[in-house]
C-alpha cells in the first residue's frame, strides 16, 4: 500500500532513550564496569518512565513517549555532574582498595630481606624508608575507604578526596618503582639474590597496577563535581 512506511524508515529511526544514554556515556569518565551499571540503571528507568507516559497518553507513539521520558529525566548537562561524581568516588575507592590490597604483599619480603641482612647496608636503609612510605600510603588508603564507605552516609565526602587518593596512589607507585630498582641493583651483591629478583618482579607488577588506577583516578578528579 502507498501509505505504508518503508521498512528502511523504521531501521533509520534513532531510539531517543538509547541516544540519550549513549550521549551521557560519551561524556562520563570512570571504571567501565561501574559506568555500564549506572547507564543500565538509567536505561531501565527511562524505559519505565516511557511506559508510564504511553499509558497516560493513549494516543501517543512509542517515540513520543520515549522523548517525554528523556525530558522528564533531564538533559545530559543536567545528569552528567551527579553521574560523574559517583563514578569519581567509585574510582577513588577502587584505587584505595588496590593500594590496600597490593602493598602488604611486599612488606613481608622487604622485612625478610632487611632483617636477615641479605642486602647491602645502603639497600637496607633505602628499603626501610620506602617500606615506611608504602605503609603510610596503605594506612591513608584505608582512611579513604572509610570516608567513602559508611561514613559517607553521615558526613559529606570532601571535594578534594579523589585528588588526594590519586596522589597517594602515585606516591605508592613511585615507592614501588624505586624499590624494584633498589632490589634489582642489590641482587648483584645480595647473598639471596633469587629472593631479591622475585621481590623486584612483584614490586614492578604492583607498581603497574597501582599507577594505572591512580592515573584513572586523577583523570576523573580533574572533572568538575557538583557542590
Amino acid at each position: 500500500m502507498s501509505g505504508d512506511i518503508p521498512a528502511g524508515d523504521h531501521a533509520d529511526r534513532v531510539d531517543p532513550i538509547e541516544a540519550h544514554v549513549a550521549a551521557l556515556g560519551s561524556v562520563l569518565r570512570g571504571a567501565d564496569r561501574e559506568k555500564a551499571r549506572m547507564l543500565a540503571e538509567l536505561r531501565e528507568g527511562l524505559r519505565e518512565a516511557a511506559a508510564d507516559c504511553l499509558a497516560e497518553a493513549g494516543g501517543a507513539s512509542d517515540e513520543a513517549a520515549a522523548r517525554e521520558a528523556v525530558r522528564q529525566f533531564g538533559s545530559v548537562a543536567d545528569l552528567a555532574p551527579s553521574f560523574q561524581r559517583e563514578l569519581t568516588i567509585a574510582q577513588a575507592r577502587h584505587t584505595s582498595r588496590r593500594i590496600l590490597l597490593l602493598l602488604p604483599l611486599l612488606l613481608p619480603c622487604w622485612y625478610l630481606l632487611t632483617a636477615a641482612h641479605h642486602l647491602p647496608a645502603p639497600a637496607q636503609v633505602a628499603l626501610a624508608h620506602l617500606g615506611g612510605t608504602a605503609a603510610a600510603t596503605a594506612l591513608a588508603a584505608a582512611a579513604f575507604l572509610a570516608l567513602t564507605g559508611r561514613l559517607a552516609r553521615r558526613l559529606p565526602t570532601p571535594e578534594r578526596l579523589p585528588v588526594m587518593v590519586a596522589w597517594t596512589g602515585t606516591t605508592a607507585a613511585v615507592a614501588l618503582a624505586l624499590s624494584a630498582l633498589t632490589l634489582a641493583a642489590a641482587s648483584f651483591l645480595a647473598s639471596n639474590w633469587p629472593l631479591c629478583l622475585l621481590a623486584c618482579g612483584v614490586a614492578l607488577t604492583c607498581h603497574a597496577r597501582i599507577a594505572s588506577s591512580s592515573r584513572a583516578c586523577r583523570a576523573c578528579a580533574r572533572l568538575p563535581l557538583p557542590a
